[in-house]
C-alpha cells in the first residue's frame, strides 16, 4: 500500500511540474534533451545558454509572451517542424494551450 502511495505522489508532482527535461544524450560538442510541456503550466523565461535547435516531436499550440514587450502570440507547430536560436537570446514564456502535453527535442550546442 505505501508503495502505491508514493508512485501516486509522484505521478502527481509530475503531473503539476511545468516541464519535465530528460537529457538523451550528452557528449563534448552537443546535449539533447526531451523537454515535456504540461498543459496550461507557463514555462519561465530565461536567456539561452547556448545555440539551441529545437525538434518538435508533437504538433502543438502554446501562447508566447515577449520578455520585453509582454505581446503575446500564439504559436503552432507541426510534429517535425525544426527552429534555430541563438545563444543570448531571451526565450520567452510559454504556456502550452493544448489539452496534453507536447514533447520537443532541444539540441544544445556546446
Amino acid at each position: 500500500m505505501k508503495k502505491i502511495l508514493l508512485l501516486a505522489s509522484l505521478l502527481t508532482l509530475l503531473a503539476a511540474a511545468p516541464m519535465a527535461k530528460r537529457v538523451v544524450l550528452e557528449n563534448r560538442r552537443i546535449t539533447a534533451s526531451e523537454v515535456i510541456y504540461q498543459p496550461g503550466v507557463p514555462r519561465e523565461p530565461y536567456i539561452r545558454p547556448t545555440d539551441q535547435v529545437i525538434v518538435f516531436l508533437d504538433e502543438c499550440r502554446y501562447e508566447r509572451t515577449d520578455t520585453r514587450t509582454k505581446e503575446k502570440t500564439i504559436r503552432q507547430r507541426k510534429q517535425g517542424e525544426v527552429i534555430w536560436h541563438d545563444k543570448g537570446e531571451d526565450a520567452p514564456q510559454l504556456v502550452n494551450l493544448g489539452s496534453k502535453p507536447f514533447r520537443t527535442l532541444v539540441l544544445e550546442l556546446k
